[in-house]
């Protein structure tokens, strides 16, 4: 059976005045995948979701959901997608069960689903809490339930977990895994690693609104795979690591550890997706900066 393609990017070029914010984008993201968009604040994630989901037109290119080009898209193909930003855009004073209400009734949603999506990120106990009272990883649990609501073809997450606990993540990742089965397409954005190695098929690296890498998250820690280290934790808390391209040595040197019963621990220590972006860009995942997307998203660049 052949794949569809939900999600078709081609050579998607912004500008916003003389500033290049993203720079020929090209992605296929299958029916029923989870995508991972991996980059630093200002790589132009949010740009890129914006236009994905019709908000801005591009400057050049094209972006295809499902067959429709999001620059000319109607009505009722925004009623398949859902989006959770980091603007939340909640009524403050009201309380989140009135919250998500209020959208029921633009979707023509049953009520009975806004108590489902609640129960299903712990936000139920808490249904009369006016919004204003909330903290911010369960408005962040209160966005993805709005996003879920209406149950879209298309769901667009950026940070999904963002300051919540180790069970409510564990909570959050089932949800997300159990809509990707009933073959729901996730654009998901994460500055968490373990998060995109385990939910996503395939991640995109972007950087200064170029994609520097793309594949499985997998493959691609393999790819960079240069030094193939053994890392050795010895009871005494000393970390030794080895280079494993001269065997021999190496071999030698972990029977001898082994033989002294000196070894608490020992694995293999191939580089992750953070520092694949590191090595790539000079740059973390991590870092936060106030850049020409976010200046020209808000109409203000200096």
């Amino acid at each position: 059976m052949a794949i569809k393609t939900a999600i078709d990017i081609r050579r998607v070029t912004q500008y916003f005045g003389e500033q290049k914010v993203l720079a020929d984008i090209t992605l296929s993201v299958e029916k029923g995948e989870i995508i991972g968009l991996l980059g630093p604040s200002g790589a132009g994630k949010t740009t890129l979701i914006k236009i994905m989901t019709g908000q801005l037109v591009p400057s050049a290119g094209s972006v295809m959901l499902d067959g429709h080009d999001m620059a000319e898209a109607k009505q009722e193909m925004y009623r398949n997608i859902g989006m959770m930003m980091d603007d939340l855009g909640f009524y403050e004073r009201l309380s989140g069960y009135d919250n998500l209400k209020i959208f029921a009734g633009f979707y023509d949603v049953p009520e009975a689903r806004v108590r489902e999506v609640l129960e299903q990120v712990g936000l139920y106990r808490y249904r009369k809490s006016p919004v204003q009272k909330f903290s911010k990883g369960m408005k962040n649990r209160l966005a993805l339930s709005r996003a879920v609501l209406h149950r879209p073809a298309f769901l667009f997450l950026d940070e999904p977990t963002a300051g919540l606990d180790p069970a409510t993540t564990l909570q959050i990742h089932k949800m997300i895994g159990q809509m990707q089965k009933d073959g729901v397409t996730i654009f998901l954005t994460t500055h968490n690693m373990v998060e995109a190695e385990k939910l996503c098929k395939h991640v995109a690296l972007l950087h200064d609104g170029s994609i520097v890498e793309y594949g499985e998250p997998q493959a691609i820690n393999r790819k960079y795979n240069y030094r193939n280290r053994l890392k050795i934790h010895l009871y005494s808390g000393e970390d030794i690591e080895l280079e494993l391209q001269n065997a021999k040595e190496a071999a030698k040197t972990v029977f001898e550890y082994l033989q002294s019963g000196q070894i608490e621990t020992i694995h293999s220590a191939e580089p992750d997706l953070e520092s694949v972006f590191l090595e790539l860009t000079g740059r973390s995942l991590q870092e936060g900066r106030q850049d020409a997307e976010e200046d020209w998203s808000f109409g203000k660049a200096d």
